[in-house]
């Protein structure tokens, strides 16, 4: 929860007038569902995208509190977080909710940007990959492996969120490739085209080192998006990598 109406008005114009044409990559924004149709008021025509940061599973009904993939759609989001490890974490979501959230999403015409990662308990017990593949595994086999043509993968440490700590460029590579394979073995195809991003502590002194692994297509960027500097700094870096 950042930000707010002029806060965001200036950070936006900022990300805008420093985004160089000739940078070949895609930039998403993810505010708060109280500023969306701000954003997209303020974006429009341009080369930022607006996504919401999480969605309801339900497509409508009497869920108070809670927006469906369609509103979402409607303000003119093209994208959505599901799954971000503070949603498993603080609110509990399980495997099978995150799946649902990705099927309403595609169902609703919206790219899904599907968090997966490992507590730093399960790290240190030898458990990432079995983790990430359950994770994986469980929006695999409700929609099948064709959905992902349609999606993004984010690899998210829950020990490198909000803590400082950044998995190592070889750290990182180790998960995207094994998630790359995972996909591979099921669509080698899919494998190739779909986009899988870091989000653990990304910041414009680490972006280049991350970028640089070969399986590390961008960044899922928390803390340093709300600096207008920082964030350039990173799309810069990106930008470089393709």
């Amino acid at each position: 929860m950042h930000g707010s109406r002029a806060a965001n008005q200036a950070l936006l114009a900022d990300l805008e007038m420093n985004l160089k044409p000739e940078w070949p990559i895609d930039i998403v924004v993810f505010p708060p569902y109280v500023y969306l149709s701000d954003a997209v008021r303020l974006l429009e025509g341009g080369r930022i995208a607006v996504g919401a940061q999480d969605v309801c599973a339900e497509s409508g009904g009497a869920f108070t509190g809670q927006v469906c993939a369609a509103m979402l759609k409607d303000v003119g989001c093209s994208h959505v977080i599901v799954g971000h490890s503070e949603r498993r974490r603080l609110y509990h979501e399980d495997d099978a909710l995150v799946a649902r959230k990705f099927a309403a999403s595609l169902g609703s015409g919206l790219i899904p940007v599907l968090c997966v990662g490992e507590t730093l308990d399960e790290r240190e017990a030898n458990q990432t990959e079995a983790v990430i593949a359950r994770q994986l595994d469980a929006v695999i086999s409700m929609q099948g492996i064709e959905s992902f043509a349609r999606a993004i993968l984010a690899y998210e440490p829950v020990w490198a969120i909000g803590t400082g700590r950044t998995a190592s460029p070889q750290q990182a590579q180790a998960v995207h490739a094994f998630l790359r394979g995972r996909i591979e073995a099921r669509d080698a195809k899919m494998a190739r085209q779909i986009r899988i991003l870091y989000g653990g502590s990304v910041k414009a002194g680490n972006a280049a080192d991350l970028f640089s692994m070969p399986d590390v297509d961008g960044g899922l960027v928390g803390g340093a998006s709300l600096s207008a500097d920082e964030f350039q700094k990173i799309c810069a870096a990106a930008a470089v990598r393709h």
